[in-house]
């Protein structure tokens, strides 16, 4: 059957453009097309008509940032079957779109009432794959009853990608006019994560109204740019930032597309003279747009917790070419402040969406210390925060003034949009503001705790009283203050020195998680004055069972900082890790084995950041050996030896199991402390490790490497722990937690365990 010019009443023959994009942005993308001067533009459902000739479609494919392809129709086929699908495409003049040279990819969407062939092979005859194998099928078979020769298939990079959408009996097809996704714009590193999308990026910048579509791309509201900068605060790899400096400098964002099409042989209805004469036109308004851009002072900033996102944006910045409008700095989200000069400013935000089972009460701290640095250091200027949870919208704790639908991907999202208003004054521990007028709003400093909190303030008062004195006396830093003495306030709060750490046992399901969420708001709002402690200095978390080793798993340290005990140094990170890298309550036991060091050979398995062996090491061992796992944490225990002026030679770090790991032939140590995990099943490991099953055979193994009169020390966190003490006939064991467990830890205690041959 030959296709039907005017199926469906439009005419496929009059060369009707058809621009798809990611639903919720299809105004956005008309808005970008009228803006360049299209025709004919009517917005559809994940997707925008428009145009008659291919100058708009190459307008489309180069300045359409929102929009993930541009379609040009070549007919319409009858679609109530497979075989009907087949004979119908097949009748296309396909020669005048591609030659047996070239290579072709199809792709299928939509639905409609396709009858199934029972007698068909190779899939399911109804699938979209089925479908468009059977459209490959059609023009390939075309084109060798034509040639003789036929095309090859390539999926990822083809000359001419033919794309069928199917409705109702019908299925129009049509070529890809851009060759390709029009989010890839390259600049992107590789190698680097893609949580966002250049199309949708480019779709948030616009509903920021940082900047409106058009020649010259105008500034938008009042408040736009050059007054206002762009700031993203949680950058990763730079895509929004990168996104916005195209916009500021006029840069086409489809160029690449163009470049690539006009080298190489693509679809043959092609008008190269029209396209490069277009390109040119693009090259032209950027190097305008560069000059009106830098005279203008356009900024944005970009800032983020890891490193090696940094990183990532730096390069993505280099490659788009916009260095010079963009400043990157690695920053954690509470150290935000407005950069220099700056009175207010649009702020873009795509946070993490908590995807995955656990990870919303995860992330919640993340969203409430995001809200409040928006809410306390913003005042005047506008957010826009693209969140995919629901749940995570609330801890904002920020009224949206318009939420849009967008998708990234399969989840469904919502674009907050949060006017900043200045913030009232500080309140007091009583609850008011520092005028004496009640606070309202949300957030430490903005929100008057429950009067359920009057307990567990009194409670942390009295403790950190008492506990204070304790702690000058002995020369303590780091030690905790509060362990969920009050079982409505499911905290553990520990003071390293200037700084705190507040961190929420998980919530027991009985717990009503808005009541859980009102008593850690109690915990933040009351924290910071009764310790003494600044508000952007403590640090939040929810502590959960690790069952896959995701303690250890590697990150970028976001802050670290030196705290002192015992005489010594050592870095510590409240941020970025389950652990700190340094277990206070084990300061006694460290103290032991510097009291029992001298002249001794130390072994520390499960060494962690090594601060076990600084203190053997301080003690005068003749030698001591470090073996863990995560080479990130043994590089930590590299930097707490060199902060301690301790030499390198006699002291040893491993990376290794230490389930398989053995000492080199004949080496026997004085003093050993075991500290495994309670469980563990990292990647580096075979198999599972549980402590409490496992222990017996792990602590006869490594008590056969000690030296006549050696002493093995063995401590664990792992709760409800009972020493199988048959299974360790023939070795003396001593309990000595009563000696290890420090005063603030006797609501967590640990056990330890003397052992000797």
């Amino acid at each position: 059957m030959a296709p039907d010019p005017r199926a469906n009443g439009r005419s496929a023959a009059a060369a009707e453009l058809v621009a798809t994009c990611a639903r919720g942005t299809e105004s956005l993308v008309a808005e970008e097309l009228r803006a360049e001067g299209v025709v004919g533009v009517e917005p559809l459902r994940g997707a925008v008509r428009f145009g008659g000739g291919l100058a708009d479609g190459y307008r489309a494919c180069l300045w359409s940032r929102v929009a993930s392809r541009v379609l040009r129709p070549i007919g319409v086929a009858e679609a109530s079957s497979p075989e009907a699908l087949y004979e119908s495409v097949r009748q296309i003049a396909w020669l005048d779109h591609l030659g047996p040279e070239q290579t072709l990819a199809v792709e299928c969407v939509g639905r409609g009432p396709v009858r199934v062939d029972e007698g068909a092979a190779g899939g399911r005859p109804d699938s979209p794959r089925y479908l468009a194998l059977k459209v490959k099928d059609a023009i390939v078979d075309r084109l060798r009853d034509e040639t003789g020769a036929r095309p090859s298939v390539d999926t990822r990079h083809p000359d001419v990608r033919v794309h069928v959408h199917l409705e109702g009996g019908a299925a129009t097809v049509a070529v890809d006019l851009s060759g390709g996704a029009l989010h890839e714009r390259g600049y992107r590193p590789r190698g680097a994560a893609a949580p966002l999308r250049e199309t949708l990026a480019a779709a948030v910048v616009r509903l920021s109204g940082w900047v409106e579509p058009g020649r010259g791309e105008r500034a938008g509201r009042g408040d736009a740019w050059p007054g206002a900068p762009l700031i993203d605060p949680m950058c990763g790899t730079g895509t929004l930032l990168v996104e916005a400096a195209w916009m500021a400098i006029d840069r086409a964002s489809g160029l690449l597309h163009a470049r690539r099409l006009l080298r190489g042989s693509g679809w043959r209805g092609h008008d190269r003279a029209l396209l490069e004469d277009l390109t040119r036109e693009a090259e032209a308004r950027e190097r305008a747009g560069r000059a009106r851009a830098a005279e203008a002072g356009v900024r944005l900033y970009g800032f983020d917790a890891s490193g090696e996102a940094v990183a990532f944006a730096r390069e993505s910045v280099a490659r788009a070419g916009v260095e010079g409008f963009v400043a990157l700095a690695r920053r954690d989200v509470s150290q935000l402040e407005p950069p220099p000069g700056v009175a207010r400013s649009v702020l873009v935000v795509n946070p993490p969406y908590g995807e995955r089972l656990g990870e919303v009460e995860t992330l919640a701290p993340l969203y409430q210390t995001l809200g409040d640095v928006l809410k306390r250091r913003f005042g005047g200027s506008r957010a826009y925060v693209l969140v995919g949870e629901p749940a995570l919208q609330k801890r904002l704790e920020l009224r949206p003034s318009r939420k849009v639908p967008l998708w990234n991907g399969p989840i469904e999202c919502r674009l907050l949009e949060l006017p900043l208003t200045a913030p009232r004054a500080p309140v007091t521990a009583a609850g008011t503001s520092a005028d004496g007028e009640p606070s309202e709003g949300a957030g430490p400093g903005w929100r008057k705790p429950s009067p359920e909190a009057e307990a567990f303030v009194n409670r942390l008062r009295k403790n950190r009283k008492r506990l204070a004195k304790w702690a000058r006396r002995a020369g303590v830093e780091c030690y905790r203050v509060y362990d969920a003495d009050i079982p409505e306030y499911n905290v553990a709060i520990d003071l390293y020195g200037e700084r705190a750490l507040v961190q929420e046992y998980h919530r027991p399901r009985s717990v009503d998680p808005e009541v859980a969420h009102r008593r850690l708001q109690d915990v933040r709002l009351t924290v910071p004055d009764v310790l003494g402690v600044d508000p952007d200095r403590v640090a939040l978390r929810v502590r959960r069972r690790q069952r896959d080793g995701g303690q250890y798993e590697r990150g970028d340290a976001s802050d670290r900082f030196v705290v002192h005990e015992g005489g010594h140094r050592f870095w510590v990170d409240l941020e970025r890790y389950l652990d700190t890298g340094l277990f206070p309550d084990h300061r006694l036991l460290r103290a032991a084995i510097e009291r029992e060091a001298q002249g001794k050979r130390f072994l520390n398995l499960f060494a962690y950041t090594c601060t076990a062996s600084v203190y053997a090491a301080k003690g005068g061992a003749a030698q001591t050996v470090s073996v863990d796992l995560s080479s990130t944490y043994l590089d930590w225990g590299a930097d707490n030896f060199r902060l301690n002026d301790l030499p390198e030679g006699p002291h040893r770090l491993e990376r290794a199991d230490c389930l398989r790991w053995s000492p080199p032939r004949g080496e026997r140590y004085d003093l050993i402390l075991l500290n495994p995990p309670s469980y563990s099943r990292s990647k580096g490991m075979e198999g599972d490790f549980d402590l409490c099953r496992d222990h017996a055979p792990l602590l006869r193994r490594v008590a056969g490497w000690l030296a006549p009169n050696g002493a093995l020390r063995f401590s664990t966190h792992a709760r409800g722990f009972e020493l199988d003490r048959d299974a360790l006939g023939g070795l003396h064991v001593e309990d000595t937690s009563a000696e290890t467990v420090p005063e603030d830890y006797r609501r967590s205690p640990h056990h330890s365990f003397l052992v000797r041959r």
